[in-house]
């Protein structure tokens, strides 16, 4: 599930996927919508599948654990519950929502799994070190797998607008009237998250705390720090070429591979050279983008995003 420019790109690097297989957005409406749009043409396909919603940058290390979490969520799943991979949180983050655990969930699994008591938003610093410290609290990963019938059920409780939008497209996905019958409803539904949308008011949830999985949502500039071999000096470089002079922990990404960029006595800054924008700030503020990114859209200079 993807929008059109980005399933161009897929094709090239996966050219296995089927093209049938590629569900295209109009526009981006939140993932909400996507899972709702995924889950009713799974289920007109197969009105028995078990989906996993499964967030194409994250960046996950250890492999084979993940495949056997996946295995054991599809196991709760199957018992009507909408799972969820929660990661043991390392440190107190303010960037990632969190999830609180309640009692383990009887029942012979490989991987200890127990129900969610709550969702809770991304928390204040303070709040991040009491959530680290209580031990029943994971990172929200945004990964999840349930059967289709039971996100369908809930999606037609909690947001019926949706579920109503998205049972017209499916009724006329695979047949001549799709492309026109997609544009009629997508456009017009409400931006929404799957979290928020319909995981903090759903009833029977179940939660995987998962630890070693070496997991980054890759969501900020200072995460590539965590998926990407620093060289000696603790620098990272993509693409484009770099010429360090006393230069420790710094980020620099190029658009243009030719082209050079010089630092001299930095140290911990991220420089996102992209060709019409130059970008350089500290480490540790470079999730403040969102920040660029609403003041560009207030003062209208979209061009630039």
């Amino acid at each position: 599930m993807t929008v059109a420019e980005q399933a161009q790109e897929m094709r090239k690097q996966v050219p296995s996927i089927p093209e049938e297989n590629y569900l295209i957005e109009p526009a981006p409406r939140g993932t909400a919508s996507v899972v709702a749009l995924a889950a009713a043409v799974l289920k007109k396909r197969d009105p028995q599948a078990v989906m996993a919603m499964q967030t194409a940058d994250h960046h996950i290390r250890n492999q084979d654990l993940f495949q056997y979490l996946l295995r054991t969520a599809f196991d709760v799943a199957a018992k009507g519950y909408l799972v969820t991979l929660g990661i043991t949180p390392t440190f107190p983050s303010t960037g990632y929502g969190y999830i609180q655990q309640g009692e383990a969930l009887s029942g012979n699994y490989n991987y200890p799994v127990y129900t969610v008591k709550r969702f809770k938003e991304k928390p204040d610093e303070a709040t991040a070190h009491q959530l680290l410290h209580s031990g029943d609290h994971s990172w929200n990963s945004g990964m999840f797998v349930w059967r289709v019938n039971d996100i369908l059920a809930e999606i037609e409780k909690q947001m019926p607008e949706l579920f109503k939008a998205v049972n017209e497209i499916s009724s006329a996905w695979d047949t001549p009237k799709q492309k026109d019958v997609i544009e009629q409803f997508w456009r017009d539904l409400k931006s929404q998250t799957i979290d928020y949308g319909i995981m903090e008011k759903a009833e029977k949830v179940a939660v995987l705390p998962a630890g070693g999985l070496g997991w980054s949502d890759v969501g900020s500039w200072d995460s590539l720090f965590e998926v990407l071999l620093p060289d000696m000096n603790g620098n990272v470089d993509t693409h484009g070429q770099h010429l360090a002079l006393d230069t420790h922990n710094t980020l620099v990404y190029s658009a243009d591979d030719q082209r050079l960029v010089v630092t001299i006595g930095m140290d911990d800054f991220v420089v996102v050279d992209a060709g019409d924008v130059l970008m350089i700030c500290k480490t540790d503020q470079s999730q403040r983008v969102k920040d660029v990114v609403e003041h560009l859209r207030k003062h209208n200079q979209e061009k630039y995003l």
